[in-house]
């Protein structure tokens, strides 16, 4: 089946079954391995992408469903890594082993798109099907706030560990 659709602003036409999860054809088909695959129940939120600016778990996701769509990837949220959410995230150093950050950020930046300044009952609402294996919500939930306050201030922050934040 041939599906068009735009990937990261691209527009992009694949021919694969159209039961074909969006995960598989990402990863397999367009060769884009940021999107994680993590339980394929739609169950730990690791594959997750924005379809038309919404967070959608890519692993249930028909590519039959996507045709005429823009999905972003976390190849695409940002070309430079300048994106509140992986300023954030950098800053305050979320990660631990990593696996699951990549859906962990698609579905803040997908939050904070929808409500700039989320308290911690929206972050723990929209993040709550987002599994973190090595247990840093506290660290996230920060980094949420944080990238609520960098995109409030319009300016990417960088800070290196003990500095003050300084604009780029």
């Amino acid at each position: 089946m041939k599906v068009s659709f735009k990937v990261n602003g691209q527009a992009k036409t694949v021919d694969v079954p159209g039961d074909m999860p969006l995960l598989w054809t990402l990863r397999d088909t367009l060769d884009m391995k940021g999107t994680k695959f993590g339980c394929g129940l739609s169950q730990c939120g690791a594959c997750t992408v924005h379809f038309n600016g919404a967070a959608m778990r890519s692993c249930m996701t028909p590519i039959s469903a996507v045709a005429g769509a823009s999905i972003t990837t976390i190849e695409g949220l940002s070309a430079d890594g300048t994106h509140a959410v992986q300023q954030a995230w950098k800053e305050l150093d979320v990660a631990q082993c990593g696996y699951c950050q990549a859906g962990q950020i698609m579905a803040a930046a997908a939050l904070l798109a929808k409500n700039p300044t989320p308290c911690d009952a929206d972050i723990d609402t929209a993040m709550n099907e987002n599994l973190c294996r090595c247990a840093t919500y506290l660290r996230i939930r920060a980094a949420i706030h944080r990238a609520a306050e960098i995109k409030a201030q319009g300016t990417p922050v960088v800070k290196k560990a003990g500095e003050k934040g300084r604009q780029l």
